[in-house]
């Protein structure tokens, strides 16, 4: 499952975001917006995901719902805006669930309980640990606050942010190790 999430984050970091709004926020609001409303182009990137991990077509339907559940709650504050000319930093407080936590408890699940993800042969079954995780993920309620620091640049009169780096992204989606800070 981090492979999953590492596929997906790199996946959305070429999701930009142009605004002709005036304000650096606006492009930050937009940009946090595309996941709440389920843009398509955001979605799209959860087939190719699903592909990716060969996950069985039901394990993909849920997948796909845990993540649209994760992107439609997603709650997100603008703390402050600083601008330096055509440069802006959009320090944003997000709250999402803990699907970090979620899987980390699920790896330590399974190496206490290796015979529950065995097959008949008595060797590990994947789909069975994929089935296990996802409906633990799916079950799962509480929500982790991160902060964020946008990187916004006008360009052509537009804000506009271009690159989110890959913790942020994992922030957003959930899946951040928050303990390693």
């Amino acid at each position: 499952m981090k492979k999953l999430g590492l596929v997906l984050l790199t996946l959305v970091v070429a999701v930009g975001c142009a605004c002709t709004m005036t304000k650096a926020s606006d492009a930050v609001k937009d940009y946090l917006g595309k996941y709440n409303n389920q843009d398509p182009e955001i979605i799209a990137q959860l087939d190719t995901v699903a592909e990716e991990e060969n996950f069985t077509d039901e394990q993909s339907e849920i997948y796909k719902e845990i993540m649209k559940k994760q992107y439609t709650d997603l709650k997100y504050e603008i703390v402050d805006e600083k601008y330096n000319g055509d440069e802006a930093v959009v320090t944003t407080k997000i709250s999402v669930y803990n699907l970090y936590k979620v899987q980390k408890e699920a790896e330590n699940y399974k190496e206490e309980h290796e015979e529950e993800f065995q097959d008949s042969n008595k060797k590990y079954d994947v789909n069975k640990f994929l089935d296990y995780k996802l409906e633990q993920m799916k079950k799962n309620d509480e929500v982790v606050e991160y902060t964020i620091d946008f990187q916004v640049t006008k360009k052509d009169g537009k804000w506009k942010i271009e690159n989110v780096p890959t913790e942020d992204l994992e922030k957003i989606h959930g899946i951040y190790n928050y303990e390693n800070d």
